[in-house]
């Protein structure tokens, strides 16, 4: 048997508007490198977005080579990255040459092929094409395999899809070129993995929202999904990136699952448990996998008062949290309430006025869900919640032109 974490949606650097999560993401990937030592992990698999831009910190790149180094044991826990939709594929495989000599593996770009061949911890990669490596580990008798399926933009995609393909033959070329492989290098004699950062679900089903957090994943033709079954049949789990929520898709012949992001970035995300998973498997039988709840790191929560006093003593209660609060007023949040508010906790992202129904004006206040809405509907939102009507045509058209003015700058 072998023990696998599946970890993913790390996002080193990104911050919390002002906030730096650096500290944080510190603390949550030495959890992880505790975990993966007291379950006597045998590989690790990271699958997508390290980083949470193309050209990350120099603290980014550094927190990524100290935990990945503590994380391999010494060399001996082999660590399997492919790069998400935020990464940069050029930057990610930077390193690989070197990093891979410690039994860590970088695959960013689909024309990659990871290089065969024994390393000196034991580690030995003893198949590889574009998209697939097969290694051995010195203390597990039987292959590993890992169909590797990095997010690969729209640029990417027509180097293999060319112009005008609908998403339908996006899905065929991504399912023939898995099952391709998987028919050509995964028998039940060893154990077969996908690790894939793309949207995932299960045909017919609704999709899984998208965090806010994230940038949604379009394709070539608009596509926004892929099937579970167009993973391959041979595959015994698919550990997967991109959605933040510990989420398992379906069980058509095989567990595919996200394991989460290991912090809360973004207030939707504020009431989940982040995870990793740990597997469990063996060549020819179903796995065994098991999420482990993470505790380091910063909750985020949502909260709404009408009155200071309660406001305070939550606040009080609450120090060790980053919190996205709204504040139920008659007009605006006085001066010196929003001085007391913010003096007592160093956490508070944002503080949002929600004004309550002037008479005669009922249910006309701005809403904090209103806030995902476009900026033309948030002024006509406003303007009625001010002055009791809709906008007029011109003074729609003179707002519009400001917008414009300010998109062009």
């Amino acid at each position: 048997m072998i023990k696998i974490l599946h970890t993913a949606d790390w996002h080193l650097g990104k911050r919390l508007q002002e906030y730096s999560r650096l500290q944080e993401q510190k603390l949550v990937l030495e959890e992880i490198r505790e975990i993966a030592d007291r379950e006597e992990v045998d590989l690790i698999i990271l699958a997508g977005d390290i980083f949470d831009t193309f050209n990350p910190s120099h603290e980014a790149v550094e927190l990524l080579y100290k935990s990945l180094r503590r994380l391999t044991n010494g060399g001996k826990r082999p660590i399997v990255a492919i790069s998400g939709n935020h990464d940069s594929t050029q930057f990610v495989e930077a390193p690989d040459p070197l990093a891979r000599e410690m039994g860590i593996f970088f695959y960013g770009k689909y024309d990659t092929v990871i290089p065969v061949g024994k390393l000196d911890n034991g580690i030995e990669i003893t198949q590889a094409t574009t998209g697939f490596v097969e290694m051995k580990l010195p203390h597990i008798g039987f292959p590993i395999r890992i169909i590797l399926a990095p997010y690969a933009n729209e640029v990417s995609m027509k180097t293999y899809l060319g112009e005008g393909d609908r998403e339908q033959e996006f899905r065929t070329l991504m399912e023939d070129n898995w099952r391709k492989i998987a028919d050509q290098y995964c028998d039940v004699q060893g154990v077969n993995l996908f690790a894939g950062h793309f949207f995932f679900m299960k045909e017919g089903e609704k999709p899984e929202a998208e965090p806010e957090s994230e940038r949604p994943i379009l394709h070539v033709g608009g596509t926004q999904a892929l099937f579970t079954r167009n993973i391959p049949s041979q595959v015994q789990y698919a550990a997967l990136g991109h959605l933040h929520r510990y989420h398992s898709v379906g069980h058509e012949h095989c567990p595919v699952v996200y394991s989460s992001s290991p912090l809360a970035y973004s207030f939707s995300e504020a009431d989940q448990e982040k995870r990793i998973v740990i597997i469990e498997a063996e060549p020819g039988k179903a796995v065994n996998y098991n999420p482990i709840g993470l505790k380091e790191g910063r909750p985020l929560n949502r909260k709404t008062f009408d009155n200071l006093p309660d406001t305070l003593a939550w606040l009080e209660e609450n120090r060790y949290c980053f919190v996205e609060l709204t504040y139920i007023t008659e007009t605006s949040i006085e001066a010196a309430t929003r001085k007391a508010i913010m003096k007592a906790h160093d956490g508070i992202v944002n503080l949002i006025p929600q004004i309550k129904n002037p008479i005669g004006r009922e249910n006309q206040s701005l809403q904090v869900e209103d806030l995902g809405k476009d900026m033309e509907s948030l002024f006509k939102l406003f303007y009625k919640s001010d002055k009791g009507q809709e906008p007029n045509e011109e003074l729609l058209t003179v707002f519009k032109e400001v917008i414009s003015q300010n998109d062009e700058t």
